[in-house]
C-alpha cells in the first residue's frame, strides 16, 4: 500500500514473441505459457495486495 492507502500498481510489459512461450521451441524455453506466467503473477500480486496489469505486444512501438 502507498501512504495514501492506495494499492501499489505494477505494470509488466511482455515484448515481442513472448506470446509464443510454451509453443515455440519448448525444449529451449520450456512449456510454461505466457498466460500461465501472467496467472502466477496475478496470484502473487493478489497475495501481496498489489494492483497488476500485464501487456504483451509483438510491436515494440506499442510498448512505449
Amino acid at each position: 500500500m502507498t501512504r495514501s492507502g492506495e494499492p501499489v500498481k505494477i505494470l509488466v510489459l511482455h515484448g515481442p514473441n513472448l506470446n509464443l512461450f510454451g509453443r515455440r521451441e519448448p525444449h529451449i524455453y520450456g512449456h510454461t505459457t505466457l498466460a500461465q506466467i501472467d496467472a502466477r503473477l496475478a496470484a502473487l500480486a493478489g497475495e501481496l495486495g498489489l494492483q497488476l496489469e500485464t501487456i504483451q505486444s509483438n510491436h515494440e512501438g506499442a510498448l512505449r
